[in-house]
C-alpha cells in the first residue's frame, strides 16, 4: 500500500469516526429519519416525500438489524465517498499529495460533517453531484464517451435519490454552451447517455404520472410553508459558512479557471457554479441545496494552490499552514453546529447559537435549540408512552395507532416494542399505508400540542370512552406538549370514516 492510499484510508476512517462521535446519546434519531426508515416496509418506485432510492437503503438497513448504528453508517459512508471522489479528482488534475490533503481536509472539516450525521437524501445527493462533475471533468480531459455514460448514471441515481440534482443539470447546460466544451452537444454519445438516464429514471416518472405528480404539490407546500421565509441575503450568507475554513481554497479555484492554463478546458464549472447559485436565489431555495457544488471546486483550488506554493519558503511554511487552516477555523464551531452538548447546556449558552442564526427555525421564529436538534428529542418518550397506552387495550388486532405527523408515526414504529400495531397518519407517505380492510374498534390517538380540540369533542360521540392518557414533557423537544389519547369501543365504522376523510385529503 503506497503513501497516498494509506492517507486516503486515514481520512475515510477519520470521517466515519467523527460522524459517530458528534452526537450525544441524549438525542434520538431525527424526525425525517423515521419516515425514511419506514419506507423499507413499503417499497415502491416513488413516494410523496422523496424518490425511491432512500427506501432501498432503508430496506438494507432493515436487513442489517435496523439499529441506530446502521442508520448512521450510510450517511457517513456517502460523506466518505465525497472525500474519495475529490481525492481522485485531484489526481486527474495532476495534483500531488499536498493538494489531495488540502482538499480532503476542506471536506472533512466542513458543513458536510453535520449533513452526514443524519439519514436523509442529502448525503447521497451531494455525493452524486460530486460524481456528476467528476465524470464531466474526466470527459473534458479525455473526450472518452464512457465518461458521458458515467455522468448519465450519476445523474440518474441522483435523481432517484433527490430531485435536487436537476438544478445541477440546469446549471451545466448553459455553462457548457458558454465555453469551448459546447462541442459536446455535437456528440451523439451525449444523447445516447441522456437516453440511458431517461430509461433509468422512467419508472419514477411513470409513478409520478400515475399519482398525479405529487412532487409538484410537495414543492408548492414547501414554498408556502418553508421557502417563504428564505431570503437571498440568508442564502448567500450561508454559502460562506458551509466551507468557512476553506474559503481561500474556493477563492483560488475561481481564479484558477482564468489564470491557470491547464484548467481552461474546465471553465464550464465556473459558470455552472454561478448559474446554479443564481437559480437557487431566484427560487428562494434553502441554503444547503447548493452544497453539492463545492467539493469539486475544492479539488481545483487545492491543485492551483499547490502550483502557487511549489518552491522555497512557500512550500516549507505556507503549505503546512494551508493544510491545517480548514481544521483550525472549523474547530471553534465544533461545539456549536453539532448536538454534542446536552439540551440544557445549549440553552444556557443560547447567545452564541443565536448570533449564528441557529435558533431560527423554518417558521421564522427563534426557539430554545436549533431546529434539527429539537427534532431529535422526545421520540423515545413518545414511543414508550404509546406502548403503555396500547398495553391498556386487550385487542391489539382491532386497534389503530393514529398520529398527526410522520415523525410521530415513524418514531413509534421504530422504537415501539409493540410490533402488532403499526402507527399511521394522514401526513406524508403514511396516508398511502393505512390498512382499512379490518375491524377497528379502538384508537390510540397522537395529537400535536397546537391541536385546537384538546377535549376531543369531535371524536367523543364516536366512542364509548375517550381519555387523555399522557403527553410529551421534554421542554426542548419540538414535539413538547404532544398528547396521547385512548379511544375505546367505537360506535360506528371507523375504517369507513377514515376512508371518506382520505378521499377529501
Amino acid at each position: 500500500m503506497n503513501q497516498k492510499t494509506l492517507l486516503l484510508l486515514l481520512f475515510v476512517a477519520a470521517k466515519i469516526v467523527l460522524q459517530y462521535g458528534v452526537i450525544r446519546p441524549e438525542y434520538d434519531l431525527h424526525r425525517d429519519e423515521y419516515l425514511h426508515l419506514d419506507q423499507a416496509h413499503h417499497l415502491a418506485w416513488g413516494y410523496l416525500s422523496v424518490p425511491p432510492a432512500t427506501s432501498w437503503i432503508s430496506y438494507l438497513i432493515f436487513l442489517l438489524g435496523n439499529s441506530e448504528f446502521w442508520v448512521k453508517w450510510f450517511p457517513a459512508l456517502f460523506g466518505s465517498g465525497i472525500i474519495v471522489v475529490v481525492w481522485r479528482l485531484v489526481g486527474v488534475l495532476k495534483g500531488g499529495l499536498f493538494a489531495q490533503i488540502l482538499a480532503a481536509t476542506g471536506i472533512l472539516f466542513s458543513v458536510l460533517l453535520r449533513i452526514n450525521t443524519l439519514y436523509q437524501p442529502n448525503s447521497l445527493d451531494f455525493l452524486m453531484w460530486t460524481l456528476l462533475f467528476y465524470t464531466l471533468v474526466q470527459y473534458a480531459a479525455t473526450e472518452k464517451s464512457a465518461w458521458l455514460y458515467g455522468a448519465a448514471l450519476a445523474f440518474a441515481l441522483g435523481f432517484l435519490n433527490k430531485y435536487n440534482i436537476v438544478f445541477a443539470a440546469a446549471g451545466l447546460v448553459p455553462a457548457l454552451l458558454l465555453t469551448s466544451q459546447r462541442r459536446i452537444f455535437a456528440r451523439k454519445e451525449l444523447y445516447l447517455a441522456g437516453a440511458l438516464a431517461l430509461a433509468l429514471i422512467a419508472p419514477n416518472l411513470f409513478w409520478q404520472y400515475q399519482n398525479g405528480f405529487p412532487v409538484i404539490h410537495h414543492m408548492q407546500e414547501l414554498a408556502q410553508n418553508q421557502l417563504v421565509n428564505e431570503t437571498a441575503g440568508d442564502f448567500l450568507k450561508e454559502q460562506f459558512l458551509f466551507f468557512l475554513g476553506s474559503l481561500f481554497v474556493l477563492a483560488a479555484a475561481m481564479v484558477s479557471f482564468f489564470r491557470y492554463a491547464p484548467f481552461r478546458p474546465y471553465r464550464f464549472l465556473f459558470w455552472a457554479f454561478w448559474i446554479t447559485l443564481a437559480l437557487f436565489v431566484f427560487l428562494k431555495a434553502k441554503g444547503y441545496y447548493s452544497i453539492g457544488l463545492y467539493p469539486t471546486l475544492l479539488a481545483f483550488g487545492a491543485v492551483y494552490l499547490e502550483y502557487l506554493l511549489c518552491e522555497g519558503w512557500k512550500k516549507k511554511v505556507l503549505r503546512p499552514v494551508a493544510a491545517a487552516l480548514p481544521a483550525v477555523i472549523f474547530l471553534p464551531f465544533f461545539w456549536i453546529i453539532f448536538p454534542n452538548l446536552s439540551p440544557e447546556e445549549i440553552h444556557r449558552q443560547s447567545d452564541r447559537y443565536r448570533e449564528l442564526g441557529l435558533l431560527r427555525w423554518e417558521d421564522g421564529q427563534e426557539h430554545y435549540l436549533p431546529q434539527d436538534f429539537a427534532d431529535m428529542l422526545g421520540w423515545k418518550e413518545l414511543a414508550q408512552k404509546v406502548d403503555q397506552a396500547l398495553a391498556t387495550i386487550p385487542e391489539p388486532q382491532h386497534t389503530l395507532l393514529f398520529c398527526d405527523n410522520y415523525g410521530q408515526a415513524g418514531a413509534c414504529n421504530f422504537y415501539s416494542k409493540n410490533k402488532t400495531v403499526r402507527a399511521v397518519s394522514f401526513n406524508a407517505d403514511y396516508i398511502n399505508w393505512i390498512d382499512l380492510d379490518r375491524d377497528i374498534r379502538h384508537v390510540v390517538l397522537v395529537k400535536e400540542a397546537n391541536d385546537d380540540d384538546p377535549d376531543r369533542t369531535e371524536e367523543s360521540p364516536l366512542f364509548d370512552s375517550v381519555v387523555r392518557y399522557d403527553s410529551i414533557e421534554n421542554p426542548y423537544a419540538r414535539e413538547v406538549g404532544t398528547r396521547i389519547y385512548i379511544l375505546r369501543e367505537a360506535k360506528t365504522n371507523i375504517a369507513e370514516l377514515l376512508r371518506k376523510e382520505m378521499e377529501e385529503q
